[in-house]
């Protein structure tokens, strides 16, 4: 790889880091207010997310970089008081952790990028669980007029 195309994979790595710190905060968010009979998914998808967040921190090591660090705390982007609300909650991290794969995908290369495609398809398909719609091609910002802002997660 190139120095550019090296800087290129580690900025969109640190921002899928930075992704999972969130989604990891705010599943702890969805486990505390979520229904018993959703718990046990609810629990899945943190661990994937620290799995993912884990592999993440030592690919950017590998690549000499500094893990960006997680936020002591995060706001959340709408009260969630309740199991109905934690669904409609986690639905919205895994959209917004599929924008972030898709471009980690694009900066991307080899393993690395295969593994960024099969964390976009998951956090995909954990939306749809969470949220009953689907888009043909979650992540893309051509997506971004009817979703919230790519910006930083906000879990």
């Amino acid at each position: 790889m190139s120095g550019g195309t090296d800087q290129k994979e580690l900025k969109a790595l640190q921002a899928a880091l930075a992704a999972e710190h969130a989604a990891v905060y705010g599943y702890g968010v969805v486990g505390g207010r979520i229904r018993e009979a959703r718990r046990a998914e609810a629990r899945s998808a943190y661990d994937a997310h620290r799995a993912r967040r884990d592999a993440l921190t030592r690919r950017i090591r590998d690549l000499g970089g500094t893990p960006v660090a997680a936020a002591p705390g995060y706001a959340l982007p709408f009260p969630v008081p309740d199991s109905a609300a934690a669904v409609r909650f986690a639905a919205q991290l895994e959209e917004r952790i599929a924008g972030v794969y898709s471009d980690l995908v694009r900066a991307a290369r080899g393993g690395q990028r295969r593994s960024a495609a099969e964390a976009l398809r998951e956090a995909a398909v954990r939306a749809v669980r969470w949220s009953g719609e689907s888009v043909a091609f979650p992540g893309l910002a051509e997506r971004a007029a009817t979703a919230p802002p790519p910006s930083a997660p906000t879990a």
